[in-house]
Formats: C-alpha cells, structure tokens, sequence
C-alpha cells in the first residue's frame, strides 16, 4: 500500500524515542541516588543500527555516563558485521566515534593486534566474562595481551542465562585458570590481578573509583568479610591468593555497603528471602506456562 514504508518508518522513530526517553527518565529518577547509577547499554552492534549508536554516543557524552555493550563476543558475530556491513564490529564502533574512555566492551574474545592498538589508544574498556564465553563456547578473551598494551579490563558474570551462579569468587578463579592455559604460563593473571579485576578495574570501568574499588580514606565503606578459618580455606599462607584459588561464595560471611551491613553472619538484612523465593516460584510457574 502507499505510504506503507513511511508509515512503518515513522512509527520506528517513535518508538526509537520513546525507548530513549525513557532512559532519561531513569536516569534523571537515580541522578542523586548514592548508590544507584545508571549507563547506557545497547545490546551489541549486530542487534542495533547506526543511528540509535549515534544517538547513545551523543547523550552518553553530554551525560558522563559509560556505554556498555556487548562486542566482538562470537567468530560469527564479527563474520555477520562483515557480511552486512564491510567492517568488523570494532571498526563500525570506531566510525562512529564510539571508540573512547566511555565504552564497555564485554566479552572481546575475537580480537586483532591493531584492534588491541585501537582500544589502547583511546582508553576503551573491556569486560571480561570467562564462564558465560565458556558455557556458550564463544571463545577466549586474550586478557593479557589486553593488559599488556594498557586496557583495563574489569571482570563480569553476564546474565544468569548464560552464567547461571553469577559468582564473582567463582568468576575470579575461572579468569586466573583460563589465562594460564591460554598462555602456557602458570603466572599468567596471578591472584591478585584477578582480584583487581573483580574490584577496582571493575569501578574504574563505571568511572566510580573516586567512591569504591578500594578500602581508601574518603571512599564508601564497601566490604566483604570471607571466612577463611574453614577446612576448605586452611592453612593460610597467602590471604588473596587463597580467596581466589580455594574460596567460594559460601565463605562470604559480611557484607557493608557504604557503611551499612547489609549481611550479617551470611542473613541478609535488607531482603526478606522466604518472600523473594516465593517471587522467584511465582516467575518460575510463568514462565513455564508461556507458549512456546
């Protein structure tokens, strides 16, 4: 019918706006928030046009707020850029001035040396998720060469879909593993890198390190208390080294969040869990009843 494709166009734009709309609303809502901030997150490049990336760089930049995004997270993604555009992802990013201090790139286990140079030089960050890449089998991220050429890398779990335990103790161990067997060397990423990677490098990422990331003076009270005194944890002879190898998330024993305890003795304090279990049911029947 005429006007069919305007017609279908417009309402694409509407709804572009109303999808950006409302994440200023959110951020506006948690501006002041202490603990709450907020960023910008499109998918990845394969499930969002230029135009809306366009619009994310520019408000991200008028707002300070970092842009995360998945990139470069299969070999099939990549060949997909290739195939519809002419360029691998990163350069797409890259030819809409995308490439800064602001970007997240999670994942990245399909990278290129000059790739590696492009974020290096203007100061892109990386995420790196070892569990999701492996449950999904989508590759390795090559977090030393990373860090060799200067990119802070933080350390994530992705989403419980591809990472179903979202343990950041687990998560460390997993890093510090797969760095040596990708390299051959058993000092590749050693313990106290992966913690740096799970705490600071991931606040440096968020451009929070001036609050947390670090127990400093003048920063936020943010503390987790691990019991080592269990036989899983004994003896001790290097405390990180320790955490990172043998601990687990079932030795978390406290938990302070700018100063307020929001676990104590492994109860939560701020969470009713019998009710949050009975939600957790209630999604569990949904969606078990959804059509396929």
């Amino acid at each position: 019918m005429p006007g069919t494709s305007f017609e279908t166009t417009q309402a694409k734009a509407t709804e572009l706006r109303r999808y950006f709309d409302r994440a200023i609303a959110v951020h506006d809502q948690f501006r002041n928030d202490p603990l709450v901030g907020t960023a910008f997150a499109p998918h990845a490049p394969y499930s969002v046009s230029d135009s809306p990336l366009r619009r994310v760089g520019v408000l991200a930049n008028e707002l300070e707020l970092p842009i995360h995004i998945h990139l470069h997270e299969t070999a099939a993604e990549v060949r997909g850029g290739l195939e519809r555009t002419g360029h691998r992802p990163i350069e797409r990013l890259r030819q809409l001035d995308l490439i800064n201090p602001a970007l997240l790139a999670v994942h990245m286990t399909q990278v290129e040396p000059e790739e590696i140079e492009l974020f290096a030089a203007n100061g892109a960050q990386v995420v790196h998720c070892p569990e999701s890449n492996l449950k999904l089998a989508s590759g390795y991220c090559p977090v030393e060469r990373l860090q060799d050429a200067g990119i802070n890398v933080a350390l994530g779990t992705d989403g419980a879909a591809s990472n179903n335990d979202l343990d950041m103790l687990g998560e460390m161990r997993s890093a510090a593993l797969q760095a040596k067997g990708m390299t051959a060397d058993a000092c590749a990423l050693p313990a106290d890198q992966a913690l740096q990677m799970a705490s600071l490098n991931g606040a440096c990422a968020l451009g929070i390190n001036h609050e947390t990331g670090s127990l400093r003076v003048g920063k936020s009270a943010d503390i987790v208390a691990v019991d080592l005194s269990q036989p899983e944890t004994q003896p001790v002879f290097n405390p990180v080294s320790q955490i990172v190898y043998a601990g687990g998330r079932e030795q978390v024993r406290h938990v302070w969040i700018n100063g307020r305890q929001v676990l104590k003795n492994r109860a939560l304090t701020t969470i009713d869990l019998s009710q949050t279990l009975q939600r957790a049911g209630v999604w569990h029947d949904r969606i078990l009843d959804k059509p396929a």
